[in-house]
C-alpha cells in the first residue's frame, strides 16, 4: 500500500478500565504508520482516565461529565478528530496488529466505501463469530438485523464461509473504519438514540447518499460482547426496541413504510406475548418499554425522513435492492434456518 492516510480511532468509554487497559494494548501493536488514539470518557467514575494517563500517555483523552451514550461519545470523538479517516472501537473490543491495513486498502480501491468493517471474532470464544457484527451486518424487509455470521442468536464457528471481501448493508460500531468526507455529507450518529441502532441508521443513511458499505474479512478483531453493558439487560433491549422502529420511520422509502411499520408493531406485539407465555418476563418488559418511547422521539424522526428523502442520491428500488426482501424472522423461528449463509445463499470464496 504506497498511501497510508491517517486514521483515528475512537473509543467511546463509560467505566471499565480493566477493558479499556487490554483494548489499548492490543491497539498499541497495530502495525499501521499513521493512527492517533482518542478515547472518549463519559463521565468514568472508576478512575479510567487517570489509568490512561499515566500507562498510555501517547493516547488523547477528550472527557464528558456524564455518560452521553455511544452515539454522542463517538461524535465528539469524531469531531475533535481530523484525519480523513475514523475507526470506532468498543472499549471491549481487542484489535490484531494488522487489522487496519486491509481496511484502508478496501477504502483506497474503492472511492465510494463509506464504511468498512473488519471480521469480528468472539473474544470469550475465538473460532467463533461475535455477536455484534460477526462477518458484516446485514437486514430485512421488517428492519430485523442480522449479520454473515449471526442469526437471532445463533452465532456460527468461523470456518472462512464469510471471507469474501464486498458490499453488506452495515458495518458494525463495535469496530469500523468511517469515512470523514461521507460523514460530513449525511451527519454523524443519531445522538436521539443514546445507544444501539445508531450505526445501522448511519450506514442506511450513507446508502441513500450512494455511498457503500463493506465487510473486509482479511481484517480481523476480537470483541467481548456485553463487556460494557449487558447482553440480556432489559435497557439495552429496550432501547433495541424503540431504536429499531425509530430507524424504520426514518428510512424506509416510500409507501413501503405504510405496510411495513403496521407488520413491524404487530410482530413487536407478538414477541410481548410469547414472551410472557414463555416466562421470558425480561424480554416482555423491553419490547413495552422499548415502545412507550417511541412517540416521544416521533417528531425528531419524521422530520430527519424528511431531510434524508430530500437529499436522497438513489432511487428507493435501488435501496431495497440492498436489503434481504424476506423476513429473517420466519426464516428463523418458523423454517429452523439457523445461518446467513443458507439464507442468503451467500458463496463460499
Amino acid at each position: 500500500m504506497k498511501s497510508h492516510p491517517g486514521v483515528t480511532v475512537v473509543i467511546p468509554h463509560s467505566n471499565g478500565k480493566d477493558l479499556l487497559r487490554r483494548c489499548l494494548l492490543a491497539l498499541g501493536k497495530t502495525q499501521y504508520p499513521v493512527i492517533e488514539v482518542l478515547v472518549v470518557d463519559n463521565g468514568s467514575t472508576d478512575r479510567s482516565v487517570s489509568m490512561v494517563r499515566s500507562e498510555f500517555p501517547g493516547v488523547r483523552i477528550v472527557r464528558s461529565r456524564k455518560n452521553l451514550g455511544f452515539a454522542a461519545g463517538c461524535n465528539l470523538g469524531i469531531r475533535a478528530s481530523g484525519t480523513p479517516f475514523i475507526a470506532l472501537l468498543n472499549n471491549d473490543a481487542e484489535v490484531t496488529p494488522g487489522w487496519l491495513n486491509p481496511l484502508i486498502q478496501c477504502a483506497l480501491e474503492n472511492k465510494q466505501a463509506a464504511a468498512l468493517q473488519p471480521k469480528i471474532l468472539s473474544l470469550k470464544e475465538p473460532g467463533r463469530f461475535d455477536y455484534c457484527g460477526a462477518a458484516g451486518g446485514e437486514i430485512d424487509i421488517f428492519g430485523y438485523p442480522f449479520a454473515r455470521g449471526r442469526l437471532f442468536e445463533t452465532l456460527e464457528k468461523d470456518t472462512g464461509q464469510y471471507d469474501k471481501t464486498g458490499r453488506v448493508f452495515w458495518a458494525s460500531g463495535a469496530a469500523c473504519l468511517l469515512r470523514r468526507s461521507a460523514l460530513e455529507r449525511v451527519g454523524l450518529l443519531d445522538e436521539r438514540f443514546f445507544a444501539h441502532m445508531e450505526e445501522i441508521d448511519l450506514n442506511w443513511r450513507l446508502h441513500w447518499a450512494g455511498y457503500s458499505v463493506w465487510t473486509v474479512p482479511k481484517a480481523v478483531v476480537f470483541h467481548q460482547t456485553g463487556g460494557t453493558l449487558g447482553q440480556g439487560s432489559i435497557r439495552k433491549m429496550a432501547l433495541n426496541h424503540r431504536n429499531n422502529i425509530l430507524m424504520l420511520l426514518k428510512n424506509v422509502p416510500g409507501i413501503t413504510l405504510s405496510w411495513i411499520l403496521p407488520l413491524r408493531i404487530l410482530l413487536e406485539m407478538i414477541t410481548a406475548a410469547g414472551s410472557l407465555f414463555t416466562g421470558r418476563f425480561n424480554r416482555t418488559a423491553a419490547v413495552l418499554w422499548g415502545m412507550s418511547g417511541v412517540p416521544g422521539k416521533l417528531p425528531a424522526a419524521l422530520s430527519e425522513r424528511r431531510r434524508i428523502k430530500n437529499s436522497a442520491c438513489v432511487p428507493e428500488n435501488e435501496i431495497m435492492r440492498q436489503m434481504f426482501r424476506g423476513s429473517a424472522a420466519l426464516a428463523y423461528y418458523v423454517r429452523g434456518i439457523r445461518t446467513a449463509e443458507c439464507l442468503m445463499g451467500i458463496r463460499r470464496t
